[in-house]
């Protein structure tokens, strides 16, 4: 700050305080709370039950994918009016299970969430953000995802799982916000864990020099000055 700014600087602040009331002499300590998302990716270690459970629900998520993404092709080719809709394809699942008992041993949010990463893909595709929805193959980019019912601790280094239990995981690191959501990923012969968590996040408040002191000089107070009175 040069010695016009820093002459400028008390008129300024007086020019804030009339304007705004004394509660602008706190601006300076005054913080923001943003919300942030971030995934922490640990090596799961499942024993040899919960590796074939993980599997299975890998291959229950798979088919209901590929069977609604064939029949919603099907569906608009007898009528190109004819649009997805999660509700619509959720409400298909009772229905299937019945057929189908495998898909009974698999959670219930696991085939939702199958459903909801099909509905992110035509809307990707119909922004223009990505191809045309492609069938999931076997073995490849196996996952599965539980939006809740998920319990962590941290101290044993083990996470709870609908339906799985218990299952470790290699901690490399600390986990910090709230749990919002939870990936299982298949990496080879291995399994992934991915937990995103939210937590709130408080930015450095503006100093006296961020509210313009250093752009203006003279010229900005006076300006100020004339644009106030």
């Amino acid at each position: 700050m040069n010695k016009v700014q820093a002459q400028c600087l008390p008129r300024l602040i007086s020019l804030l305080f009339l304007i705004h009331g004394p509660s602008i002499i706190s601006v300076g300590n005054t913080r923001n709370t943003m919300l942030i998302r971030t995934a922490f990716k640990f090596e799961l270690k499942p024993n040899g039950r919960q590796a074939r459970q993980i599997s299975q629900f890998c291959g229950c998520a798979r088919y209901v994918y590929n069977r609604t993404l064939s029949l919603e092709k099907s569906l608009y080719a007898k009528d190109n009016k004819h649009s997805f809709r999660y509700t619509e394809a959720a409400n298909r699942l009772p229905k299937w299970k019945s057929k189908h008992p495998f898909l009974k041993e698999c959670h219930s949010q696991v085939l939702q969430q199958s459903l909801k990463d099909l509905d992110r893909a035509y809307t990707n595709f119909f922004e223009k953000r990505a191809n045309f929805p492609k069938y999931k193959k076997k073995f490849r980019h196996d996952s599965i995802r539980f939006p809740q019912g998920v319990e962590l601790d941290e101290v044993k280094q083990k996470i709870r799982l609908p339906k799985l239990g218990w299952v470790g995981y290699r901690k490399s690191q600390d986990i910090i916000g709230t749990i919002k959501n939870v990936t299982v990923i298949r990496r080879g012969d291995k399994w992934d864990v991915s937990i995103q968590t939210e937590y709130e996040d408080n930015p450095p408040a503006p100093t006296p020099s961020e509210i313009g002191i250093d752009v203006g000089g003279q010229t900005f107070c006076n300006s100020v000055e004339r644009r106030v009175f």
